[in-house]
């Protein structure tokens, strides 16, 4: 399953949602950032029913990415409970973003 986009109300999501919630603060004209979506898809996919993976494009959604304090991008944030549990700066690997996701969904 591909990352899903956006609902409009963005706080609703991640302080209701069941599952940990990953958000992909992302631009369109980012390089890094489309390094990086391919990784996002695939976490996406392999996760399917464990954890909801939305994308937040920092252009169309400056609010969120300012209530987050996103200033560089891409940023990877996993939240459980409505609270972030996790932040990655950079074009990570894919390894290196499962890696991170699983150590803070195993604690």
């Amino acid at each position: 399953m591909a990352p899903q986009n956006l609902p409009k109300t963005f706080n609703e999501l991640i302080n209701n949602s069941p599952l940990p919630v990953l958000v992909d603060f992302w631009a369109e004209w980012c390089g890094p950032c489309r390094q990086v979506s391919p990784a996002v898809q695939q976490i996406a996919r392999e996760y399917k029913g464990r954890l909801l993976t939305v994308k937040v494009n920092v252009d169309e959604k400056p609010h969120v990415a300012a209530q987050y304090q996103i200033q560089s991008i891409p940023t990877i944030m996993l939240f459980k409970n409505g609270q972030p549990i996790m932040r990655l700066t950079g074009a990570y690997p894919y390894g290196a973003i499962k890696a991170e996701i699983d150590k803070k969904l195993s604690s």
